[in-house]
């Protein structure tokens, strides 16, 4: 098994930043994309940012030049430095690893979630 540990939710005011940290442990053999979700209240879940294995990255066009998803093979972590802060990225974020070697896809795992509030 997988598990996905996140980290730097929090309350800021708008114009404000926050890092989010995403830990996979456990049963890991490869990974492929990592990437960070969020879901506000009553709101469907969205793609946020995503990063492949070699550093390649995409992300929602409203984050764009606010958000930077990076990643740390050694260690297995996902970051979100989310600087410029709205109140529109009040969300929860949930960390998304997709477990495999390229094309041979071993699953998917996720993180318990981390409140990030943006008051206005």
């Amino acid at each position: 098994q997988v598990q996905l540990v996140e980290f730097g939710g929090g309350l800021v005011q708008p114009g404000g930043s926050l890092r989010l940290s995403c830990a996979a442990s456990g049963r890991i053999f490869s990974i492929n994309g990592m990437a960070w979700y969020r879901q506000a209240p009553g709101k469907q879940r969205e793609l946020v940012a995503a990063v492949t294995s070699d550093g390649n990255t995409r992300y929602l066009d409203s984050v764009k030049g606010r958000f930077t998803i990076s990643r740390d093979n050694a260690k297995n972590t996902v970051y979100l430095q989310m600087n410029s802060l709205k109140p529109e990225d009040t969300a929860v974020y949930y960390c998304n690893v997709d477990l495999g070697y390229r094309d041979y896809n071993m699953g998917t795992a996720w993180g318990q979630g981390t409140q990030v509030t943006v008051s206005s």
